[in-house]
């Protein structure tokens, strides 16, 4: 293969990986964190974290409504949610409270 189409590979100046946060994972951390694996951990103290967007209605989950719609329609909605700073699904909310509260 030339040289030309191979990927350039990122080249990286750390020996050891890192968490996400950028913490470098040594080997005396990899040895601790196998350690405390291998002891086993108590579930029942670990925090529960949500995961995915907040909910709209301040607590609980947010159902979500799917329709399909013409292209048009799409292209002129996108266009006026970019035009008011909001996005589509605002929007969308916005059309069919206004219907079912009529």
């Amino acid at each position: 293969m030339a040289r030309k189409e191979m990927a350039r590979l990122k080249k990286t100046t750390h020996k050891n990986p890192r968490t996400k946060t950028g913490t470098e994972i040594t080997p005396e951390i990899a040895d601790s964190l196998a350690a405390e694996a291998e002891r086993g951990y108590d579930l029942s103290k670990a925090k529960r974290r949500r995961v995915g967007r907040p909910s709209l209605a301040g607590s609980g989950t947010s159902p979500r409504l799917s329709f399909r719609t013409t292209p048009d329609l799409y292209r002129a909605a996108q266009r006026r949610a970019k035009k008011e700073g909001r996005s589509v699904s605002d929007l969308a909310r916005e059309a069919v409270t206004r219907f079912v509260h009529s």
